[in-house]
Formats: C-alpha cells, sequence, structure tokens
C-alpha cells in the first residue's frame, strides 16, 4: 500500500491482510478509482461455486484472446489479451468460459448505480472500472470518502458477490495508479504529501499509457524509474518525445488536474469475431457480417445511440488490418442498415482473399430520434424498419435471443 510513513499497518484478524487504520491526508483525499478484481472470471466463479479454486480463462476460440484470466490463471502466466491457443499451452488446465457479455454488463450497471448512489461525479472508464469525485461528500454520508468507499467496497462484494480494489489520492492519475497496488480487494492510499517521493521508487511503466514501445525508448535512453523523470528538464523531454514527453514530465511530478467528468463521449460501438481458421468464401463471411450487424445493433439501441457511419474490419492471416467506411444519409441503429452498408464494402474488399477477422460497427454517435429520419437503403420507410426490429427484439427479449433468426444464420449453422 502507497501509506506516508509511520501509517498503521495492522491485519485484518479474519483474512489476514492488510488493512488501513489512518493516514494523515484520511479526511482531505477525496478522488477515488473503483477496479473490479478480473471482473468476468469472478462472476463467473460466483455463479459456479465448483470453479472457486480453478484457473478460468474468459474467451473463446483457438485463434482468439483472453478477455479475463481469473488469479488462479494468472500464476500460470494468463494474461488479458493474450492469444488463447498460449493461454492453453501456459495453463492446459484452465476451464476456459465463452464470454456472456449481458451478465457482465448487467453486474457493472449495478455496480455503477451504487456509484451514483455516492456521488453524481462518475466517470466510467469501462465496465467494470470508474473514477469518482467524492469531494463535499462526507457531511452527506456522515464520514470521509475514505470511509465512505470502504463501505461501497463492502457493499459490491456483500451484494453482487465480486470483489473490488480502491485507490484514493488527490487526483485522477495517482487514484487509479493506487487502485492497482494491492490487488485484489485492495484499497490503497496516495496522500499529496508523499506523492513525489512514491512516484520516484516507481518504475517508468507505472505511468498510465507507458507502453512496451516507449518503455522500451526510455530504456534506451536510460531512463527506468519515475525519479529519472522527475530529475529532467521538461522542455527537453518534450523535444525528445513530442507531447508524450511533456506528459511524462507532469505525471512524474503527480500533477494532473483534469476533473473527473460525469460523462465519457462514446465515439463508437462495434462487434467482431476471430474465426478459427481463415475464410474465403463471401457469402460465408456475409452469414458472418449478418450477426454482427444484429449484436452490435442491438448495443446501440440498448444505449440509445443511432450513428452517421459505418465501418467494416477485416483482418488477414497475416495479421494485416482492412477497414473501409460509408456514411449513411441519416443516423441509424438497425441490423439491416448497417448490414446494408456493410455488405458492399466487404464485396470490395474479399476479391478472393482469406480473412481470420471481420468485425463492424457505428460511429459518428448521437442520441436516437435527435435527426429527421430519412428514406432508408432498401425503400422501404426507416419508421417500418424499426417498427419490424422492435418487434423482432420484443420476441427475443420475451423467449430468448434465438426464438427469431435470419435464414443465413440457420443456413451457416447447419
Amino acid at each position: 500500500m502507497a501509506l506516508a510513513e509511520g501509517a498503521l499497518r495492522p491485519r485484518c484478524p479474519a483474512c489476514g491482510s492488510v488493512r488501513i487504520a489512518a493516514h494523515p491526508e484520511i479526511f482531505t483525499l477525496s478522488i477515488a478509482h473503483l477496479d473490479c478484481d478480473a471482473f468476468y472470471a469472478a462472476i463467473e466463479k460466483r455463479d459456479n461455486p465448483d470453479l472457486e479454486d480453478v484457473p478460468v480463462i474468459i474467451g473463446g476460440g483457438v485463434r482468439g484472446v483472453v478477455s479475463t484470466a481469473c488469479y488462479v490463471a494468472r500464476t500460470y502466466g494468463v494474461k488479458s489479451a493474450m492469444p488463447m491457443f498460449k493461454a492453453r499451452e501456459a495453463c492446459p488446465n484452465a476451464v476456459i468460459i465463452k464470454p456472456n457479455m449481458a451478465k457482465y454488463a448487467e453486474v457493472g450497471r449495478a455496480i455503477r448505480k451504487m456509484m451514483l448512489d455516492l456521488t453524481p461525479l462518475v466517470e466510467p472508464l469501462s465496465i467494470d472500472e470508474a473514477f469518482m469525485d467524492l469531494t463535499g461528500t462526507a457531511r452527506v454520508h456522515g464520514g470521509p470518502p475514505a470511509v465512505t468507499l470502504a463501505k461501497l467496497q463492502a457493499r459490491v462484494k456483500h451484494e453482487l458477490g465480486v470483489t473490488a480494489s480502491i485507490g484514493l489520492s488527490h487526483n485522477k492519475f495517482l487514484a487509479k495508479m493506487a487502485s492497482d497496488l494491492d490487488k485484489p480487494q485492495g484499497f490503497s492510499i496516495i496522500g499529496e504529501a508523499e506523492t513525489k517521493s512514491f512516484l520516484a521508487r516507481q518504475p517508468v511503466t507505472m505511468i498510465w499509457g507507458v507502453g512496451k514501445a516507449m518503455a522500451t525508448k526510455l530504456q534506451q535512453d536510460g531512463v527506468a524509474t519515475i525519479g529519472q523523470l522527475q530529475k529532467m528538464d521538461a522542455s527537453l523531454l518534450g523535444k525528445r518525445y513530442g507531447e508524450m514527453g511533456l506528459r511524462l514530465a507532469r505525471l512524474s511530478q503527480g500533477d494532473d488536474t483534469r476533473a473527473v467528468k460525469p460523462e465519457r463521449e462514446t465515439k463508437s460501438v462495434s462487434a467482431e469475431t476471430t474465426f478459427n481458421e481463415d475464410h474465403r468464401d463471401v457469402a460465408w463471411l456475409e452469414d458472418v457480417l449478418w450477426e454482427l450487424c444484429e449484436k452490435v445493433s442491438a448495443r446501440m439501441k440498448a444505449s440509445g445511440f443511432e450513428g452517421r457511419t459505418i465501418t467494416l474490419k477485416l483482418k488477414t492471416g497475416d495479421f494485416k488490418t482492412i477497414t473501409r467506411r460509408t456514411t449513411l444519409d441519416a443516423p441509424a441503429n438497425l441490423a439491416r442498415i448497417a448490414f446494408a452498408a456493410a455488405k458492399p464494402m466487404l464485396h470490395d474488399a474479399a476479391r478472393g482473399k482469406a480473412y481470420r477477422l471481420i468485425g463492424v460497427g457505428f460511429s459518428g454517435l448521437s442520441f436516437a430520434g435527435e435527426t429527421l429520419a430519412a428514406p432508408d437503403l432498401f425503400g422501404d420507410s426507416r419508421e417500418k424498419l424499426a417498427k419490424t426490429e422492435k418487434a423482432i427484439d420484443a420476441l427475443r427479449e420475451k423467449f430468448g435471443k434465438d426464438a427469431v433468426q435470419a435464414g443465413r444464420v440457420l443456413r451457416r449453422e447447419r
């Protein structure tokens, strides 16, 4: 834990883990970052107690990637975004579970509501993590933010059966860094007075945004720790690394003035799938494209969005990514419109090539109903199409997603 020198570190009598008893700035710090622990895997273990001590990997297929690995699987070296074939090699006895995004989203929404019960200043980063600003909430909740957050952490575990780690500090950069210090189910504080001394001891990779390539570049220049960055002139860092260099100069000093913004702009909504083997048959790829259009359409409708641009994404067997985009006459969120826009782009890009991945997405988003409807790509009115899809959506909600299927889906499954 990142605690000021002299802070107490008693251990919990129940689990033996370290717990914060005091901190010199406990009454003044109010910027927090909550990050659920191995979220997808934790939900699957919650729903199946037999998996409690078993390595669990959330992912699919031979050529897909790991979405989440539980902490048991991580001891074997399995990591998020690792190719599934490598994960299977590293942990052959792991239980592989295909992601159930609808279930995970439901738990994510429940956690988001708990956070909003504490403060309106919640800035989501993903389905299972968010920043919170609890400034000025002590009187409302009857205690400082640290106590309020500890209660939230306990509530998430008790009511939803998953755990979360919390970081508390005086800005977003340090709060996020703190939440990673003591996972799982950790609660760490980085106070303002200890900021520079704490950062000085950390590797440059602890700075949010410093990936493998940037870390290698810094290493080649003899920079391995944040403390070394602290001693370097900001203008020289800017000349050497551009905008990233100026960012490194600020963050190495713990300087982050970004406010917690309640709403983050969603720029796009997409869906994609990776095949177990390359495919070049256009008709087969069309069928997969249709399923993805239905999936991304459902997400758009659930979020209340319409999009003006349709993007098709393809990846060849040698990992070359191809993208095609087209702009609609008016924003939409319907599967048939997305498919009609993406289909000719697929035919244009195919030309006998074999692909390992296909994806489709909406961008140029706006809230549904903000723009007047226009005739659709089929010649029918957009309103008629919307009514048809709404009826199908209602049947699927009542009887399951397989209650109504297009003929092309049934054809592909045979």
